[in-house]
């Protein structure tokens, strides 16, 4: 796998990386959405201090992927027990 050295920039700091070429697009638009979110909550809050702003994005991005493991928890779910019932409706035509 061939590894590219890039740097991205979140809330006006520079920070050198080393990542698989298939994942570059990957990390420069999470790097972009990160800038996009701090501005918005900037703008939103008039807050000024960096590291309220990043623990703000970091914290709304842990709740916003909770809530999506607990959708797709409860969307395996369903499909399991559909499976088990077609699986269930199979084996009583069967017989």
């Amino acid at each position: 796998m061939e590894e590219l050295s890039i740097r991205i920039k979140i809330a006006d700091r520079e920070y050198p990386m080393k990542v698989k070429a298939q994942d570059e697009e990957k990390v420069r638009s999470a790097s972009r959405l990160i800038n996009e979110r701090l501005k918005t909550y900037k703008d939103q809050f008039g807050i000024d201090d960096k590291q309220d702003l990043l623990a703000m994005v970091a914290f709304d991005s842990l709740v916003e992927k909770l809530t999506t493991d607990e959708t797709h928890q409860a969307i395996d779910q369903t499909v399991i027990e559909k499976v088990n019932h077609l699986n269930h409706l199979v084996s009583q035509s069967i017989l």
